[in-house]
C-alpha cells in the first residue's frame, strides 16, 4: 500500500520500481483503466527529451537570471535530459 503525500506524489516501493524498470529520472503516463490508475512508463529517451524540449523551448530563457549553455538548454533541463538519459541507459543494460 502507498500514500499519497500532500504534493500530490506517491512513492513506489522498491520491489515494484525494480520489477519495472523505474529508475530516477523515469518519466510515465498515468491513465484510468476500468477505475483504477494505471501507469505506463515511457521507455523512449529521446521522445521525453523531445517533449521536454518543446515544453521549455522559448520560455525559460526570458525569465530574469536565467543562463543556457552551449546546447540551447537551461542548467535544470540540461539535469532533466541528463537524468532521463542515465535512466534509460540502466534500463537497458539490464
Amino acid at each position: 500500500m502507498v500514500t499519497v503525500d500532500p504534493n500530490g506524489r506517491i512513492a513506489l516501493p522498491s520491489d515494484v520500481r525494480d520489477r519495472f524498470g523505474l529508475t530516477a529520472g523515469t518519466e510515465a503516463e498515468l491513465r484510468e483503466k476500468e477505475g483504477n490508475v494505471v501507469i505506463i512508463p515511457e521507455d523512449d529517451p529521446e521522445q521525453i527529451i523531445e517533449r521536454m524540449g518543446r515544453l521549455v523551448e522559448g520560455t525559460a530563457p526570458e525569465r530574469e537570471g536565467a543562463t543556457s549553455t552551449d546546447d540551447g538548454a537551461l542548467p535544470i533541463a540540461r539535469k532533466h535530459r541528463d537524468a532521463v538519459r542515465s535512466g534509460a541507459g540502466q534500463r537497458s543494460n539490464e
